[in-house]
C-alpha cells in the first residue's frame, strides 16, 4: 500500500485523521492549508473509501462532555472458544458499549472478552454490565474502571510518513 500512497495523498490523509475543522465547508479549509483545490480533497477522501483506506468516516462523541462520567472494562471469561462469537457479538450490540474485543487469556488471566461500557456512574455500569451478564449466561466476568487517564487520542499514522515531493 504504502507505494500507492502519494505525498499529496499523505496531506490529505494527515488533515483527515484529525478533527475537522468546525466550518460549513471543513473540506475547503482542509484543501486551503495544503494548497489544494477544495474538489480534489472531496474527491480523495472519496477515493480513499472506495479503496477501502479507512473503514467509517465519523464523529467522535466526548463522551465525558455529553454525560457519560463513568466508563467500566467489562472483562469476560468466555472458556468455550467455539461460544466467543456469538458472546461478543451480543455484548457489542448494546448501546452502552463502544468498544469490544476478544484477546488471548492466560492461566493466571481467564477472560476473553473486553468491552468498554459507558454511564453516568460507576453504578450504572455496574448495573448494565449485569444486565449483559444474564443475557450472554456469563458469570465469570468483572468491570475495571480507570483510576488516571494518561494519555487518550486518535492514532495519527501520516505525521511521520515519509514524503517523496515528486509525487
Amino acid at each position: 500500500m504504502k507505494q500507492e500512497i502519494t505525498a499529496k495523498d499523505v496531506k490529505i490523509m494527515a488533515e483527515l485523521q484529525r478533527t475537522l475543522p468546525m466550518t460549513k465547508r471543513p473540506f475547503k479549509s482542509i484543501a486551503e492549508k495544503i494548497g489544494l483545490a477544495e474538489k480534489e480533497v472531496i474527491e480523495k477522501t472519496r477515493e480513499y473509501g472506495q479503496k477501502q483506506y479507512y473503514r467509517r468516516f465519523g464523529a467522535t462523541l466526548r463522551h465525558q462532555k455529553a454525560g457519560f462520567k463513568a466508563n467500566g472494562m467489562g472483562i469476560w471469561a468466555v472458556p468455550a472458544e467455539e461460544d466467543r462469537q456469538g458472546v461478543g457479538e451480543t455484548l457489542s450490540a448494546y448501546h452502552e458499549v463502544s468498544h469490544a474485543y476478544e484477546r488471548p487469556s492466560f492461566e493466571d488471566w481467564p477472560y476473553h472478552i473486553f468491552t468498554m461500557i459507558h454511564g453516568e456512574s460507576e453504578d450504572e455500569v455496574r448495573r448494565i454490565a449485569k444486565g449483559m451478564s444474564e443475557q450472554v449466561g456469563i458469570t465469570d466476568y468483572d468491570v475495571l474502571f480507570s483510576t488516571r487517564e494518561f494519555k487518550k487520542t486518535s492514532m495519527q499514522y501520516f505525521d511521520h510518513w515519509p514524503l517523496e515531493e515528486n509525487d
